[in-house]
């Protein structure tokens, strides 16, 4: 495990970041008293006189024009508050004087204050008496010893008059068990901050953390690599139908497992066999790295090569599109690999002369079809290029191919053209289409699920030469394809892996 990575270090901030700030919370709640604490917030410091000061020239009337000393009249709005976690009583505050506090504008007189509160806290007003120390003198406003409940506050409309706006306010007292301390200044209709700035801090950079560590495991390939990777070099030959399979699965093998190198190079089911037999014999000791898939068993005398149940694939038979049939009898199929029938209108179709278009001998794909649905040989071959006849004598025109894909290709551009392929090739192919076997389409759903009994269909087999070391990349590739990764290819290229509960039934 690499404990350096991304995700590790965020993970671990993270976490370091939520311990501390919990821990300091509670040693905050457990060493810290709950203190009592006001507030105060200057909400308004504004020139109401001829503010020549700021360079605007104000108009003035009434008392700014006949009082003395206001030409240079500022008004200022001083809200107090009871931001602590504590209520306040009248005992609390602990200076000597009659007041509670004092506020102090500094290089300005006072001239008058209006005292305004909230409407559910009548009760203030009635502590704003000359008796219990409301008034002014000179820069100081004296306050009362205001009760105050949590989350209480009243406002101070101070008119003052001298000095310049932005001087210095400040609020001066004693509160026992607490603190007078000034507030972020705020226009009159906002509220007081929910959160500290240390609290929003917290926030912000566990916030920050959590989503990085989020970005980083959605973002990140978690995609274990498969067990077991091996490194080397190794070829797989044999089936031209499982062909695709093969290339794909190869490509992801080398990307989950760095230092592979799989090499897929096929020529047919029985050529692969024999190269595999002929590599094992000249090794002498030891399986070679080498891996041969054979559409169905080996023949009885390769006694040292080892099979691996991979897939149970699906054959069609496959005309070109001008034939006009959708549909053969096993008996028809057999009578026109026989040689009996020489034109499409013989079973119904158009009046297109007919050419069988084969595989080569060693081909996989054909010895299926030859067990499973003729139950015999087909006829010689009578055509190099499989539209002339090179034997006058025989009944049909018949070629024999080297791939599945030529075969396709062969099909789909000759008219009257027959031939047989692997199901999911064959759907894709353009130009020709698949036939029915006795009204029963070639169906992988179907036969997976029990309710088809489709003839044209045979066990992928996955051969070595003997059983090659654990640790070995053939070993480690066959586990890949067999049980690993490798079945969601198989499945998504119309076959059915062996290794599924489904596939077990069926290749067994």
């Amino acid at each position: 495990m690499e404990w350096l990575s991304a995700e590790n270090v965020v993970a671990v901030g993270t976490a370091v970041l939520g311990i501390v700030a919990s821990a300091g919370m509670v040693w905050y709640e457990r060493r810290v008293p709950r203190r009592k604490r006001i507030g105060y917030r200057v909400q308004m410091d504004n020139p109401i006189g001829d503010d020549v000061r700021s360079g605007r020239a104000n108009r003035r009337l009434g008392l700014f024009d006949e009082a003395p000393d206001m030409a240079d009249a500022t008004l200022v709005l001083l809200r107090l508050e009871n931001d602590g976690s504590q209520g306040i009583d009248r005992d609390d505050y602990t200076g000597p004087e009659r007041h509670g506090l004092a506020a102090v504008f500094t290089d300005r007189t006072v001239r008058g204050v209006s005292v305004t509160q909230p409407t559910d806290t009548d009760h203030l007003m009635d502590h704003f008496t000359a008796e219990r120390g409301f008034g002014y003198e000179g820069n100081t406003l004296r306050v009362p010893r205001v009760p105050l409940n949590r989350g209480d506050h009243f406002k101070l409309l101070v008119l003052l008059s001298g000095g310049d706006v932005g001087r210095e306010i400040r609020v001066v007292g004693g509160i026992r068990d607490g603190e007078v301390h000034p507030n972020r200044s705020a226009t009159p209709d906002d509220k007081p901050p929910l959160f500290s700035r240390a609290s929003r801090f917290i926030t912000i950079m566990l916030t920050v953390s959590v989503v990085t560590l989020a970005a980083i495991v959605v973002a990140r390939d978690d995609t274990p690599p498969p067990i077991g990777c091996a490194q080397g070099t190794l070829t797989v030959t044999g089936s031209t139908a499982f062909a695709p399979v093969l290339r794909e699965v190869a490509r992801k093998y080398e990307a989950d497992c760095a230092g592979a190198a799989v090499t897929v190079d096929v020529h047919g089911s029985t050529a692969g066999l024999r190269e595999l037999e002929a590599a094992g014999t000249a090794a002498k000791k030891g399986s070679p790295p080498l891996v041969a898939l054979s559409d169905g068993p080996k023949s009885a005398d390769m006694p040292r090569l080892r099979e691996n149940r991979v897939a149970l694939s699906v054959f069609a038979l496959v005309v070109n599109d001008d034939v006009g049939l959708k549909n053969l009898s096993t008996a028809d199929v057999r009578r026109l690999y026989r040689g009996d029938i020489t034109d499409w209108s013989q079973l119904g179709g158009r009046p297109v002369p007919v050419r069988l278009v084969s595989r080569d001998a060693g081909s996989g794909t054909r010895q299926v079809f030859q067990r499973r649905v003729l139950g015999r040989g087909e006829i010689a071959n009578s055509s190099v290029d499989c539209v002339h006849k090179d034997d006058a004598t025989a009944p049909v025109t018949r070629c024999e191919l080297d791939s599945t894909d030529q075969v396709l290709a062969e099909v789909a551009g000759l008219p009257g053209a027959v031939g047989y392929s692997e199901l999911n090739l064959a759907t894709r192919a353009k130009g020709l289409h698949v036939l029915a076997l006795d009204s029963g389409a070639p169906s992988v759903d179907a036969i997976e699920h029990g309710r088809s009994s489709y003839p044209y269909r045979e066990i992928e087999y996955a051969y070595t030469y003997g059983q090659p070391p654990a640790d070995s990349l053939a070993s480690s590739f066959l586990t890949y394809l067999t049980r690993g990764n490798g079945q969601d290819v198989i499945r998504t290229h119309g076959h059915v892996p062996c290794w599924t509960p489904e596939g077990l039934r069926l290749c067994r």
